[in-house]
């Protein structure tokens, strides 16, 4: 069974910094993509980066510049949150479109969320 392991969210400070990790695992063949969303209170979710395999990253402009994604190795990826603004609070979720072994088609996995508050 696919899991999405995160870790590394918490509280910061406006203007601090923040790592986030996800980790897959599981019966996987092969990884297309590997992301991170985030849903804040009243807010639906909404894309903050994505690392295909080949290494392209896509970032919309509310945090271009100011986060990084990147692998660690095939089945990890980080985020490096910089300059974080309170306007960045919600709860991320690490996003995944893998191929599994035996299994064709690509299924989209999602890691149980984690809290990121930054505070004024």
């Amino acid at each position: 069974q696919v899991q999405l392991v995160e870790s590394g969210g918490g509280l910061v400070q406006a203007g601090g910094s923040l790592r986030l990790s996800c980790a897959a695992s599981g019966g996987i063949a092969s990884i297309n993509a590997m992301g991170w969303y985030r849903q804040a209170p009243g807010k639906q979710r909404e894309l903050v980066a994505t690392i295909a395999t080949g290494g392209s990253t896509t970032y919309p402009d509310s945090v271009k510049g100011r986060f990084t994604i990147s692998r660690d190795n095939a089945k990890t990826v980080v985020l490096q949150m910089n300059s974080l603004k309170p306007e960045d609070t919600a709860v991320y979720y690490c996003n995944a479109r893998l191929r599994l072994l035996l299994i064709s088609t690509i299924q989209e996995y999602w890691g149980q969320g984690t809290q990121v508050t930054v505070s004024s």
